[in-house]
């Protein structure tokens, strides 16, 4: 039986020497806290196990001071010190210490422990041979000694360990990782590590990284994170290989300089450009953020094509949202570039090569209980080399929009949507390209007050609508010899009528011996709007919307508010909903419908007269049918991990098909993800965009992407973009991931087509590039580990965080 021995003492930790000694032999996992998986093993688990805290082994004193003991024998030596030997255990708090031997000197300040010695506070535990403890200081030391701490996942062994006064953790002759027990895929080794959990982050000098006990990367001094705290330093470098531009390394610098605002400056060198410099800063205030980013390089060395040899390239932009009260926001956005392929040759991730148009805007908005009110300023600069005249946007300097709504008992409601705007866009007005409604700048006040009547009861739904279009404007057509009969302050007034309505009939069924709830949800829908010639009328904002299944259920043709296009349709469908009757989940949903049409429809873009023969006639047939396409889609659950869509618009006219997309998926999120697509477009599906982007051609492509987790470790991920029409892949995408406890490895291959923002293929350019991206847990990223964005993207159903998450690792 153990002897118990009492008394107060003031600490139970200690202060470490600064003589060094070798590294101690590794520990058995289940000494490190460390227990592996059984059978509650999560799905999906990187790590082979976790580290747990066991229980005290005896209770904690009466008093935070008081310090209980328990050994197999007990006495005291010559010189008035007390001794306790055989299975000591000493408990302060919650602090509890174990050693075979422990002498304590006569004042009862300080206790020498001899080994195996334990030493554990919540999660963090250190074991070692031997160890001095002053017991009225948070002062200790013990030697030979391996460390754990359990929440950050990061353990280590040292020559000497000690916990200093102020908490901190200094260890000489040390290593720190945070991969499972007797794992040696990384580890950083140093002569001097300090650990500082109170604020997040450690330090070591002459420190080396150690990839499987080999040596790979000195730092003099390095600091790192210990947890998910920021902190000042460099971050790891990012790396990419681009046909481009060569091989590309960037060195960011992370200035943690409030706990409201950063700062990261980032040199980077580019083979086949030059040497460049980038920055960001993000603050937060209050209710107010921002973030203001740039890139600058002073001499571009031109890479493989040599457009940009000797220029300058540059971007910044900023972005800023804030908030005056409850109701009232603003935002502010600025981009600019030197040139509109300047992404396309700098871009550091996938999804920058993506960026059309950088934003210019100065927003303030209202949102009352009636009353929403918004001004604002606002342009874009266009991202296209060369950029036109004719495709440059225009500007809003300002714009002025109030609406509102009242609703009525009984359901009548009124609206009243306005809005006042002054239109600019600096470009050489006498250039033949801007077709003469393209070349007005000037003002336009546009005022919609509208009144309806909405009854929805749960068997259906009613709504006649009834709105007034009208607008002014005031008009310089800059002494165009085209525009010169043009009216400078030309109106428009027209109403715009329409009347929804749907039924909704239930029943419940029994299919495939399982039963369901099945609707049946019949629409009828008219919408009129009489014909205004609007042919001299600018077109500032306003173009023809393509054919959509919601478009069927919407009096507007045009988006804007320069065109209010003429129609008299009805507009009929039906859909069906499947319900599981246990839980009304939707399983299968079906609808289909179709608009038929009165009169032609004589409103056009006002960019037809600058179209082909060929042009013109399709556009004259889609505007004088009279019927539109038959338009259906399908979502149907077929199963918890298969899935399939299908969109598909008919012109049972001409009879055949002008769009449709097919899309089948299986999500089993342990294991596999697999996407199955199928597009077809008939030529100029869509004409009522900008020349270059419309269809030249009957589209018809072939989507299949894949992400397979051949064990919880190890990932591959996929895309293949087919366009059959023209028999060339349009994209190949290939990357491989490797994620464990403490690391993350990922390696993807990209080969591409880049269309150059045009619908043409003579301006279509094959472009490749590899990106890696590894990840030391616990240390932060080395690489390109920003491309999660674009799988997420382009393999849908694969998250942004599955890429280097600990997963199943602590408890």
């Amino acid at each position: 039986m153990g002897q118990r021995i009492f008394w107060t003492a003031a600490s139970l930790t200690g202060l470490l020497s600064t003589m060094a000694q070798a590294a101690p032999q590794p520990l058995p996992a289940s000494e490190l806290d460390w227990q592996a998986w059984g059978d509650d093993r999560p799905a999906n688990a990187l790590c082979r196990g976790r580290y747990i805290m066991p229980d005290y082994r005896i209770d904690a004193g009466s008093t935070p001071s008081q310090v209980r003991t328990e050994s197999d024998d007990a006495g005291y030596g010559s010189n008035g010190e007390t001794l306790l030997d055989g299975e000591v255990v000493l408990r302060r708090g919650d602090q509890q210490l174990e050693a075979q031997r422990a002498t304590l000197n006569q004042d009862r300040t300080n206790v020498s422990l001899q080994g195996p010695v334990a030493y554990r506070q919540p999660g963090f535990l250190v074991r070692g041979d031997k160890g001095q403890v002053a017991l009225n200081s948070d002062a200790a030391e013990i030697d030979q000694a391996h460390y754990v701490a359990h929440q950050q996942r990061l353990r280590g062994d040292a020559g000497q360990l000690a916990r200093l006064e102020d908490g901190r953790y200094r260890l000489q002759d040390a290593s720190f990782t945070t991969c499972e027990p007797q794992s040696s895929l990384w580890k950083l080794v140093s002569s001097d590590i300090t650990l500082d959990r109170e604020n997040g982050y450690g330090t070591a000098t002459h420190a080396r990284m150690e990839v499987e006990n080999v040596p790979v990367f000195y730092w003099p001094w390095v600091r790192f994170p210990i947890d998910d705290r920021r902190l000042t330093g460099f971050l790891w470098p990012s790396v990419s290989y681009g046909s481009e531009s060569g091989l590309d390394y960037a060195q960011p610098f992370y200035l943690n300089l409030a706990p409201n605002y950063d700062a990261t400056v980032t040199p980077r060198v580019i083979s086949g450009r030059g040497e460049a410099i980038g920055g960001q800063l993000r603050y937060l205030f209050d209710e107010d953020a921002g973030t203001l980013e740039g890139n600058y390089l002073g001499h571009d060395d031109g890479g493989e094509d040599k457009d940009y040899e000797g220029e300058d390239r540059w971007f910044v932009r900023y972005a800023h949202d804030g908030r005056f009260s409850p109701r009232t926001t603003y935002n502010l956005r600025y981009g600019a570039a030197s040139d509109g392929d300047y992404f396309d040759d700098f871009g550091q991730t996938f999804e920058e090569q993506d960026t059309d148009n950088l934003e210019r805007l100065a927003r303030l908005n209202y949102q009352g209980t009636t009353w929403n009110l918004q001004a604002r300023a606002r342009g874009y600069q266009k991202l296209d080399e060369p950029l036109r005249d004719d495709d440059k946007p225009f500007y809003e300097l300002p714009a002025l929009l109030a609406s509102a709504r009242w609703d009525q008992a009984g359901g009548l409601y009124e609206e009243f949507n306005s809005s006042a705007t002054y239109f600019w866009r600096d470009v050489n007005y006498s250039d033949p390209s801007i077709i003469p409604q393209e070349s007005a700048t000037g003002a336009r006040v546009h005022v919609a007050p509208a009144i309806g009547f909405r009854r929805s009861p749960s068997w259906g739904f009613f709504e006649p609508r009834a709105e007034l279009m009208a607008t002014q404007y005031d008009l310089d057509w800059h002494g165009r010899d085209d525009t010169s009969d043009f009216d400078r302050s030309p109106n428009r007034v027209l109403p715009v009528l329409s009347v929804d309505s749907g039924l909704i009939f239930e029943r419940d069924t029994s299919i495939f011996g399982r039963d369901w709830r099945q609707t049946l949800e019949p629409r009828l829908y008219y919408a009129y709007a009489p014909y205004r010639d609007q042919s001299e009328l600018p077109q500032f904002d306003s173009r023809e919307q393509p054919l959509s299944y919601s478009q069927l259920w919407s009096p507007y043709r045009f988006s804007g508010s320069d065109r209010i296009g003429d129609t008299n349709k009805v507009s009929y469908g039906v859909s069906t909903r499947f319900l599981e009757d246990d839980t009304g989940r939707e399983r299968l949903g079906l609808s289909v419908g179709q608009s038929r049409y009165f009169e032609d429809r004589r409103v056009v873009d006002a960019r037809f007269e600058d179209r082909t023969i060929n042009e013109q006639s399709d556009l004259f047939y889609r505007n004088t049918r009279d019927r539109s396409p038959i338009v259906a889609e399908a979502d149907w659950q077929i199963t918890d991990r298969w899935s399939a869509r299908q969109s598909f618009f008919y012109d049972d006219h001409r009879d055949r098909t002008e769009k449709t997309s097919s899309y089948l998926t299986y999500q089993d999120t342990d294991n596999l993800i697999l996407n199955l697509g199928y597009r077809w477009t008939v030529q100029d599906f869509d004409p009522f965009g900008d020349q270059d982007d419309r269809l030249t051609y009957n589209r018809e492509e072939y989507d299949i992407s894949a992400a397979y987790r051949i064990t919880p470790a190890i990932s591959l991920l996929g895309r293949y973009l087919y366009d059959q029409t023209n028999n060339r892949t349009l994209e190949t995408l290939a990357g491989v991931r490797f994620n464990d406890c403490c690391y993350g490895v990922q390696l993807a291959w990209r080969e591409y087509i880049d269309d150059d923002e045009t619908a043409r293929i003579d301006d279509d350019e094959r472009k490749h590039g590899l990106f890696l991206s590894f990840i030391f847990k616990g240390l932060g990223g080395v690489g390109q580990g920003s491309s999660d964005g674009y799988f997420s993207e382009a393999i849908p159903g694969v998250r942004e965080d599955d890429f280097g998450a600990y997963t199943g690792i602590s408890q």
